[in-house]
């Protein structure tokens, strides 16, 4: 019994030992993958009034953003938090960190999602170069929609590929992004979109990807693409 409560005060010390990883502050006891409870706090939803194909507060009128999808969302603001919430987790993901991968999807199962969300056919996402993924370990994108896919009783299908030579969004300037060429994403051989597709994706930031992935699922035939995103940058 002493033994026993001499490792449960260890324990204790040592946990009031850690930092958080991302505020450097105490992780305390809820504290998850070595974020503090503060730090998880920072998933914020975004703000009222937004528009519903670009998911931002403009003026009335039509949207100024290239959009090619029907109706486009996000779960949470990119920069929410402090530290960012968003801008902490992604980088870290496409490093290949699973604690914040596993952390995140429960939180995504639990997110409330747009009500146009469950009125769709399909659901896919937006594809990541195969030597990526293999280095990272995982297809987050992909375990997000198959996720949303089972939450509104929908078939989730990997309808897209990105070129084995494509350079990752997040490493170009604004600029270089937007120049995406659009025979960087296309259509897997064999697809078949059909009706409503529900288009996810990890980030929203310039939108490029999303429209070459809208591009490439109306020329294979989708009647509607519906965009989800569990980031939007503001």
């Amino acid at each position: 019994m002493r033994f026993a409560g001499f490792l449960s005060r260890l324990a204790q010390v040592r946990g009031s030992l850690l930092l958080c990883r991302g505020c450097l502050g105490s992780v305390g006891e809820a504290s998850e993958a070595g974020l503090c409870a503060r730090c998880w706090e920072g998933l914020l939803p975004l703000p009222e009034g937004r528009c519903p194909r670009c998911a931002l507060v403009h003026a009335e009128g039509e949207c100024p953003e290239a959009t090619a999808w029907d109706l486009g969302d996000a779960l949470w603001d990119y920069h929410g938090g402090r530290p960012p919430l968003g801008a902490l987790l992604l980088p870290g993901l496409k490093q290949g960190e699973t604690g914040w991968r596993e952390a995140l999807l429960r939180r995504l199962s639990r997110a409330p999602l747009p009500d146009w969300a469950s009125e769709v056919d399909q659901v896919t996402a937006a594809p990541s170069a195969l030597p990526r993924r293999l280095l990272r370990g995982f297809d987050f994108s992909a375990e997000a929609g198959r996720l949303i896919a089972g939450r509104i009783e929908r078939p989730f299908e990997p309808l897209l590929v990105k070129g084995w030579l494509s350079g990752r969004q997040a490493a170009r300037t604004e600029s270089q992004r937007r120049r995406l060429p659009r025979k960087a994403v296309a259509l897997r051989r064999g697809a078949r979109p059909d009706g409503v597709i529900l288009l996810v994706d990890d980030v929203w930031t310039t939108g490029t990807t999303l429209l070459r992935c809208t591009q490439a699922l109306r020329e294979g035939g989708a009647t509607e693409v519906r965009v989800l995103t569990l980031f939007r940058a503001l």
